[in-house]
């Protein structure tokens, strides 16, 4: 039997070491040993020159442009536009009715309310189960107050302004030396919105022109709006109520328009029932009161 050869004993052990990972191996002194090349699957992948000779590059971080590395976004079809937003500011404005006695006012506004309760896109645009609140006090007011909409109260009872912001309301007339039976109240919409929101365009778009006639019917002297949704309407705009109020307007969907002065609603006063709030409201109903002669 032949003589192992330690030599090939060892390259033998130097090749399973590399095989493990094995990158260096102790050695007797004086020994000198030429390892055999490793199987290519076991060699480590040799670095690049550009890797090992040049170093890395030092940038400033940027931001990812996203908007090149995202797909086009996709344009939603166009929407159809709403019937407030198809509707020309002031498109059709009423004659004041000049000269009307109490009683044709009264039949020609129970005419418009039979007209109103008929139209398609009244009923349309009705929450289910909400009784019409038309109107209160006298159809020979010199003074109108337009509000929002009906709420809970009045829902039941079928009047604008009956629940707690119309009794502030009630106290607001009486400072100005009248009562309610002497002043003509009406909402921009005659339904309650559910959950007492506020009502949509396409609600006081639809309502909007009865209660123009109401007021033409009538023939105020001063209009007063009553909250942020009813002097918008009323002056078509955008602009919030607390930059407006104190300020004249007209009422244009009438011929002549007809003055209007926007205040702060009752329901905003009786969450906000501050000293300054208060002496606003005042001074625009004084304004009011100057402005008939009362």
């Amino acid at each position: 039997m032949p003589r192992p050869d330690p030599r090939r004993i060892l390259r033998q052990h130097v090749q399973t070491d590399q095989l493990l990972g094995v990158e260096a191996l102790p050695l007797p002194p004086g020994v000198f040993l030429r390892s055999a090349p490793a199987p290519p699957a076991a060699q480590a992948p040799r670095p690049s020159p550009e890797r090992t000779t040049t170093p890395p590059k030092q940038t400033a971080y940027t931001r990812p442009d996203t908007h090149r590395a995202a797909a086009p976004p996709v344009r939603p079809a166009p929407a159809k536009p709403s019937v407030a937003a198809t509707t020309p500011m002031f498109a059709t404005r009423y004659p004041v009715q000049q000269g009307l006695t109490t009683e044709e006012k009264r039949e020609k506004l129970d005419t418009l309310r039979d007209a109103f309760e008929n139209d398609p896109a009244v009923q349309a645009t009705r929450p289910t189960g909400t009784r019409l609140a038309w109107d209160d006090g006298s159809v020979d007011a010199d003074i109108m107050f337009i509000g929002e909409g009906p709420g809970e109260v009045e829902n039941q009872q079928g009047k604008p302004f009956v629940g707690p912001a119309g009794e502030l309301l009630n106290k607001m007339i009486v400072a100005m030396g009248l009562d309610r039976p002497s002043v003509y109240i009406a909402n921009v919409v005659k339904y309650r919105p559910p959950g007492n929101r506020v009502p949509t365009p396409e609600e006081s778009a639809v309502s909007g022109p009865y209660l123009a006639q109401q007021v033409a019917i009538v023939a105020p002297k001063a209009i007063v709006a009553l909250g942020g949704t009813a002097t918008k309407f009323a002056l078509q705009t955008t602009t919030g109520i607390t930059r407006l109020r104190g300020q004249w307007g007209q009422f244009g969907f009438t011929d002549p328009p007809i003055p209007l002065m926007p205040t702060f609603h009752p329901a905003f006063l009786l969450r906000s029932y501050t000293t300054a709030n208060r002496k606003k409201v005042w001074e625009d109903l004084q304004a009011v009161l100057k402005r008939v002669g009362g």
